[in-house]
């Protein structure tokens, strides 16, 4: 794969900022969502166990949100240092397409599909 050029690298760097703010909002956003249930508030099993696991659901989403907040970071750190576009995994060009559609990717495509056949899971 060819390398990003300055163009590319400055309307992925956009989008980063950009999916930064995103994320941002959506952790503020959700704050409340998270917060454990009160299991002293005078609602039916049913509605305490929607609760639960809506409250579950908020958190499992701000955890994704937050590494993903990580890795926007990360990306715009290696921005800064001219390395954005490397994979942090073999080196090779992580490519254009992938970064626009992922700009907060870290890896090439053949290194993030090793990685997940080799996580558990």
């Amino acid at each position: 794969m060819e390398a990003l050029s300055e163009r590319e690298v400055e309307e992925l760097r956009a989008d980063l900022v950009q999916l930064l703010g995103e994320l941002r909002a959506q952790l503020a956003s959700s704050a409340a969502a998270a917060r454990p249930v009160d299991l002293s508030e005078p609602i039916g099993r049913v509605s305490r166990m929607d609760a639960m696991q809506q409250q579950s659901m908020a958190q499992a989403n701000r955890a994704s949100a937050k590494l993903r907040v990580q890795q926007a970071e990360a990306a715009l750190a290696r921005v800064e240092r001219d390395g954005y576009g490397a994979c942090q995994g073999c080196g090779d060009e992580v490519g254009f397409q992938r970064l626009k559609a992922r700009p907060e990717a870290p890896f090439c495509l053949a290194c993030q599909s090793l990685r997940e056949r080799r996580s558990p899971g």
